[in-house]
């Protein structure tokens, strides 16, 4: 993921906003709202990195990033300073084709390099929850309906 995939990820962030069945969906531009920009406002920091799954005509489908939200800057996700925080989304139309377990796998394997653990933060009724403790994500804390969760990493 690079710079010019800014526009993308705006939208992999709208899309990473969990909706419960019956809600209606946020509005647009709740992305701009500060707690929830930073995740990819300026994207191409130094420690930023991420993937994006593409169809066979160059389309994009999903993304997968990481980002480094330190001190005053942390987010919903934070568990230390060291651990970058974890964005995932797929279009809706993609969703249920195994894409995002392989956007995940793809950034547990690469992140390994970098850092000893990743985190991400989920609500307790998201069925993504799922996905995560199957790739080996674990409960390290709760807030408001929240999980946050960890990944530990082996260095390949």
């Amino acid at each position: 993921m690079t710079p010019a995939d800014q526009s993308f990820l705006w939208e992999m962030l709208y899309q990473s906003l969990y909706v419960p069945q019956g809600n209606a969906p946020f509005e647009r531009d709740v992305v701009k709202h500060p707690d929830i920009a930073k995740y990819v406002k300026e994207w191409g920091r130094e420690d930023d990195s991420g993937f994006v799954a593409i169809d066979e005509n160059n389309r994009p489908l999903g993304a997968v990033w990481l980002r480094l939200l330190k001190d005053e800057e942390r987010g919903f996700g934070y568990v230390d300073n060291r651990t970058p925080e974890l964005g995932i989304a797929v279009l809706p139309e993609y969703r249920g084709k195994g894409i995002g377990a392989g956007l995940l796998s793809r950034l547990i394997e690469a992140a390994a390099d970098s850092y000893e653990s990743i985190s991400l933060s989920v609500a307790a009724e998201n069925p993504a929850l799922r996905l995560y403790q199957r790739l080996g994500f674990k409960e390290v804390g709760r807030c408001a309906g929240s999980i946050t969760m960890r990944r530990k990493l082996e260095p390949r």
